[in-house]
């Protein structure tokens, strides 16, 4: 039991048994979220760091990327109440819509430049009504409702209230923060800093050859935030490319039987290794919570000056990352991780994401 224990907190980070870091970081989640896709695993694995004090959620910001808007709260506030958390961490609807890129362009974009897209975005169907919401596989929230404050407002209010203490762990597209920042543009040097889930920088994009998902459904909002003097931190496709799970892993987290594992057996994931048992499958947001609690996860880590490309065209979206400073002072240096551990990372990724919910707070 002791062996266990040890493991556990190994897991957890270094970081965890550090006098200097004893209170836990204050954070907020904002995300484009999904019930059992990376967004909705990066929550579920939040929720045990909060029980274990690593770190304090003070509330999910959600915002169209993955989905619509209505559709990811309805599976969000699924989500809280799922995970026994509803009473204390709140669920903010935020922007519906980016800042510039119209969704109703999509088709045209398709023919302009004829790339293929290969992942699937809210993009690719119809806003929905609220008879058009399908419910998560175990229902509608029952309890949980949606708070009345606007996301961009309870990061703004967030923020001001905890100078210098809330981080911001952004795993969708940027269009909260940059209304945030446009609305108020004083909290940015009060924000304690972000870590992304964002991006493609040496790799080819997953939504366009040149584009990351995240950035491509808003590349003027990336660019906004990009390009504020915060400490930042970029986890992109080059390291999530290498950081993907296979099968063995994905059996340990189906092996019991509580809510989290049948959501895990009836995902996309299941399908893919039914299919293939040599298959893997990235798991993009998770690195990003990681790195947030113990940036030892990474093991190779760049410096760059990093922008946006906002062009209108085929590059529309790229992350653009410099080695040399540029003839601007608009851009900012970046931590740009290219490589993960990624034994401990599965490690701590199995271990938070088997444990039992509802969780229980911490005595």
């Amino acid at each position: 039991m002791k062996r266990l224990m040890a493991a556990v907190l190994l897991a957890a980070g270094a970081f965890l048994a550090s006098p200097a870091n004893a209170a836990p970081e204050k954070v907020i989640l904002d995300t484009d979220f999904s019930t059992i896709g990376d967004d909705g695993q990066v929550l579920i694995m939040a929720a045990q760091l909060q029980k274990d004090k690593a770190i304090d959620l003070l509330g999910i910001t959600v915002v169209t990327g993955n989905d619509w808007l209505k559709q990811e709260v309805a599976d969000a506030l699924r989500a809280v109440e799922r995970l026994g958390i509803e009473d204390r961490v709140g669920v903010y609807a935020g922007a519906n819509l980016p800042l510039v890129h119209d969704p109703r362009s999509f088709e045209h974009e398709r023919a302009l430049f004829g790339f293929g897209e290969s992942y699937k975005t809210s993009f690719h169907r119809p806003q929905p009504r609220d008879e058009d919401l399908i419910a998560p596989p175990d229902g509608f929230a029952s309890k949980a409702k949606p708070r009345k404050e606007d996301a961009v407002d309870f990061i703004v209010d967030t923020v001001k209230a905890n100078p210098h203490e809330v981080s911001l762990l952004v795993i969708g597209p940027a269009t909260n923060i940059a209304l945030a920042i446009r609305k108020n543009p004083e909290i940015v040097p009060l924000i304690k800093r972000i870590v992304y889930m964002a991006g493609a920088v040496d790799v080819k994009g997953n939504t366009t050859p040149a584009a990351e998902m995240n950035v491509w459904i808003d590349p003027e909002a990336a660019r906004i935030v990009m390009r504020e003097p915060i400490e930042q931190a970029l986890i992109p496709l080059d390291v999530t490319d290498i950081t993907q799970i296979a099968k063995p892993e994905f059996d340990r987290l189906t092996a019991g039987d509580g809510p989290i594992q049948k959501l895990f057996r009836d995902s996309w994931m299941a399908k893919k290794f039914a299919k293939d048992s040599k298959a893997k499958a990235s798991v993009f947001d998770t690195l990003a919570l990681a790195y947030l609690v113990d940036p030892g996860f990474a093991t190779k880590v760049e410096d760059l000056y990093i922008d946006v490309d906002v062009a209108f065209g085929p590059g529309y979206g790229r992350t653009l990352g410099y080695w040399q400073k540029q003839p601007t002072d608009l851009l900012q240096k970046v931590k740009v991780v290219k490589q993960f551990d990624n034994k401990r990372f599965f490690d701590f990724y199995v271990d938070l994401l088997t444990r039992p919910v509802p969780v229980k707070p911490a005595p």
